[in-house]
């Protein structure tokens, strides 16, 4: 059975987001309109809304509650061992639980939607995977030219509630040019994780000299699976970026240093890069004194934590 979609727009018409509230609360489309034409933001697969492609593959899937990889498919915590599932092909869990069962919808508006997944009701069986009872809530409201999007995540369970978070958006290219290549990436970053076979090692390790991130550099000249940290701060948000130089549009994702880490990711089909604001980098899980670095998490009974990202296109 197809997932339910849901579209929210602005009050001029001019920016519209699609939800998959049946697959994730992924939101698989965001448009503006730009010299009459609607322009993508986010790149999806032919055939998302459907529910017939791989659920982390395309819009902005949520990773929860750990982003990233942890290695095996046996997760290790205060002397309890759970079991997860295999899903990168390389036999490790990834990306955690919500990003491929149905939310549900708990606040609609023209312009808003909130949808909410909490293990114990949603999908019991989840709590023989993870140490105590979950809720996320994803608020998604979009504004002329912006998708704000903020994420709760609540501890309703008795014991404490190890977790990280991530979004994974797909960021379409071009922008409204002709031409992925002559797009430009900018990442406030300065040391990027080392990886053997995707796994954490960790070590953190300072970027090539030729690596200058910062000032911009064209898409043709990246092909990245990599975990970046040491995050610059402007005011009080991460500030990244790619600019379509054929058509002028910027699109900037900003969010708070809630997000450490940021993962970049260039699909083979080259038509999108990832962007992903991670809270933790899973090896937190399995390195010995790297809990701090990784950014692990724990909630005890009752507490609650708020993350934000924000997308928007600069003309």
């Amino acid at each position: 059975m197809k997932p339910e979609s849901i579209r929210i727009t602005d009050a001029t018409g001019e920016t519209v987001a699609d939800i998959s509230s049946g697959f994730g609360f992924n939101c698989y489309r965001l448009q503006v309109k730009h010299a009459g034409q609607y322009v993508d933001l986010i790149w999806s697969a032919p055939g998302f809304a459907e529910g017939t492609e791989r659920p982390s593959g395309s819009g902005i899937p949520v990773l929860f509650p750990f982003p990233g990889r942890i290695q095996g498919t046996v997760f290790h915590w205060e002397g309890k061992d759970y079991s997860l599932p295999a899903g990168d092909g390389q036999g490790n869990a990834i990306h955690g639980f919500v990003h491929e069962r149905p939310w549900r919808v708990i606040e609609r508006e023209p312009d808003r939607l909130v949808g909410q997944f909490q293990a114990s009701l949603d999908d019991p069986q989840l709590l023989e995977n993870w140490p105590t009872d979950f809720v996320i809530t994803a608020d998604y409201r979009v504004q002329k030219d912006q998708l704000a999007c903020s994420y709760r995540v609540q501890n309703p369970g008795a014991t404490p509630l190890p977790y990280g978070l991530g979004t994974h958006p797909y960021f379409a290219l071009p922008l409204g040019g002709t031409s992925v290549d002559a797009c430009r990436l900018q990442l406030p970053v300065a040391e990027r994780w080392e990886l053997v076979e995707m796994i954490p090692t960790g070590r953190q390790l300072a970027l090539e000299p030729g690596e200058d991130y910062r000032s911009g550099v064209a898409f043709e000249d990246l092909t990245l699976d990599d975990i970046f940290t040491g995050l610059s701060i402007d005011g009080d948000q991460v500030v990244t970026s790619i600019l379509d130089p054929g058509s002028g549009l910027r699109v900037t994702q900003s969010f708070d240093d809630s997000f450490p880490h940021c993962v970049v990711y260039t699909p083979p089909h080259r038509e999108a890069i990832c962007i992903e604001p991670y809270s933790m980098v899973s090896a937190a899980y399995q390195l010995e004194g790297a809990a701090d670095r990784c950014g692990l998490r724990v909630l005890q009974p009752g507490e609650e934590a708020v993350f934000h990202v924000a997308i928007r296109i600069d003309r």
